[in-house]
């Protein structure tokens, strides 16, 4: 008999639908955990299985929405900010009634959760699935089950534009109206009704107990600020980078000093010999970058002693303002067409048999750099034909049409970071989503790649949400993962919250191991590409024939 795990609860905060669908569908089919997603959409407009086209009254795109049919069951519903979505993603027993068995629990959670939220009135209406306040529907539920396992779940309005379901016949069912607890005149934020939905749902799916994450509550676009070099006085953090901190609940105090003396077990030694000049030569002769260089990594002359780098292409500023990078971040200069050619001579001068590019995030390209990585896979690959490439990339927006270009060129390993807990997300890289990225890994392990992540540790998280977000990482398919300690770059970054000790990461490994992972990096200096060649090789076929030194001319 397989252990109980907790039900896991993630507050996801504002979520496109096609990645909540994306990210559902790798719960659904790779998970064997109870998982209750909660989050808001962007306007969005959904179709069931059985939903009719004529039930959209006029053109979504007029009010700034899509159209999307989708695998659930019921007609058409609408789905925009002010809305609770959930997702419960559980097992259930297959039997006789399941399907109208767990519609029933899940209009119960709701229904309990209004009860506690002042609305006493809310119930069902005879024949027709969701809540009801008289005969105006304030939640509609719409679920799948396959193979003994739901997905989509219920939309309960909190507050959002009831006049978005004018232009649709809500749930195929003409002459009846809509309502939100705002209308009904209960004045919850989103944040109680989100606590009473996942109390409820406690109740009801939580037996072996709940293990929950928040991602920020709190959102501005004003909260992006830029750490280029040089362009922040040195003297302390951002105001901005101080303030999601706070939010956060990772106090300006709490932080080590940007002097404090790091620990023996941070110390490394410089070694330039022959072959880091080498390498470095290289790497001059044929004008690329490297992230060991750019990020400033503590293992350069350990890797660059071993004939190994990580190749950073697309250029060397990143249009994202993440608090812990050393990367540059003015604005971004054209793309270098003859890049992937060289990156390709240089593997070929090394002999690498094992060959990481990654990239800064370029969100002033249409498609986010994509091609640039597709064409270096190529070229790598047309030189050294038996040379593995792991790619490391950034989210492309989410785009699954940028994204399709990397995987289509077939990297050996896709690599795409978490970085950091929910709740430290906003704070550490407020451009990214932690609902987006693993999205990204889930379509990648979806298109049959070998998928990897790594986490920052010592920003203010705790162990209980690393083992969550490694959870996380293994639900969705993540075969590798690297754990690392956080190095302050300079006194303009997010400041080291503590430093994790040698044991706390033994710990960690270990675990993750239990969760079943394939291979994992921890330890204080361990970097997403650190070991890559060990990494890759522990879940794929190992490289047969290396592609042999070229003599540099």
């Amino acid at each position: 008999m397989s252990r109980r795990r907790p039900l896991r609860v993630r507050w996801l905060g504002r979520v496109p639908f096609g990645d909540a669908h994306v990210l559902q569908r790798a719960l659904h089919e790779r998970s064997e955990d109870d998982h209750l997603l909660l989050l808001e959409h962007p306007h969005v407009y959904t179709l069931g299985v059985r939903g009719r086209q004529e039930h959209v009254l006029a053109p979504p795109d007029e009010v700034g929405a899509e159209l999307v049919w989708t695998d659930r069951g019921g007609d058409v519903t609408y789905h925009g900010p002010g809305q609770l979505v959930g997702y419960p993603i559980l097992s259930v027993p297959v039997a006789p009634g399941a399907t109208p068995g767990h519609v029933h629990g899940v209009e119960q959670v709701v229904i309990d959760a209004l009860a506690d939220l002042g609305l006493p009135g809310a119930s069902r209406l005879g024949g027709y699935p969701g809540v009801w306040v008289g005969e105006r529907k304030i939640c509609a539920v719409g679920v799948r089950l396959t193979r003994g396992r739901s997905m989509h779940g219920f939309a309960l309005n909190v507050d959002p534009d009831l006049s978005m379901f004018s232009r649709i016949v809500p749930c195929g069912i003409p002459g009846r109206g809509v309502t939100s607890l705002a209308a009904e005149g209960v004045a919850s934020t989103m944040r109680d009704v989100v606590d009473a939905v996942a109390r409820r749902a406690a109740e009801r799916w939580g037996g072996a107990g709940v293990e929950r994450q928040d991602v920020a509550w709190r959102v501005r676009s004003e909260d992006l600020s830029a750490f280029t070099k040089g362009a922040v006085p040195p003297s302390a953090a951002p105001v901005r980078l101080v303030g999601r901190l706070a939010e956060a609940g990772v106090a300006p105090g709490d932080g080590l000093a940007a002097e404090a003396r790091k620990p023996e077990w941070l110390r490394v030694k410089a070694d330039m010999g022959s072959r880091f000049r080498d390498l470095k030569a290289t790497m001059r002769s044929l004008e690329l970058n490297t992230v060991c260089e750019e990020a400033g990594c503590p293992n350069i002359f350990e890797c660059w002693a071993d004939g190994t780098a990580t190749f950073m292409i697309n250029g060397d500023r990143c249009t994202r303002a993440c608090g812990f990078c050393l990367v540059d971040t003015r604005h971004p200069e054209a793309l270098d067409q003859g890049e992937p050619e060289r990156v390709a001579e240089a593997v070929a001068r090394m002999g690498l048999d094992h060959a990481v590019v990654t990239a800064v995030a370029r969100d002033d390209l249409p498609d986010g750099g994509a091609a640039a990585f597709a064409a270096t896979v190529a070229a790598i690959h047309r030189r050294c034909p038996d040379t593995a490439v792991e790619v490391l990339i950034p989210d492309c927006k989410g785009d699954a049409e940028s994204l399709g270009t990397i995987f289509a060129a077939g990297p050996e390993v896709l690599n795409h970071n978490l970085e950091t807990v929910a709740r430290l997300q906003r704070a550490v890289r407020p451009s990214a989503s932690y609902a987006r990225s693993l999205s990204v890994l889930a379509r990648a392990k979806a298109a049959g790649l070998v998928t990897k992540s790594g986490v920052i540790l010592g920003m203010g998280e705790t162990e209980d949400e690393v083992l969550g977000a490694l959870g996380d990482l293994r639900a969705v398919g993540v075969d590798i993962v690297t754990m690392g300690q956080y190095l302050r770059p300079t006194s303009s970054h997010l400041p080291v919250a503590r430093w994790w000790r040698p044991e706390e990461f033994a710990r960690l490994r270990e675990a993750g191991s239990e969760m079943g992972f394939a291979h994992i990096e921890a330890s204080p200096l361990t970097r997403s590409s650190y070991h890559a060649k060990a990494a890759g090789q522990a879940v794929r076929r190992p490289v047969q024939d290396q592609c042999e030194p070229v003599p540099q001319p």
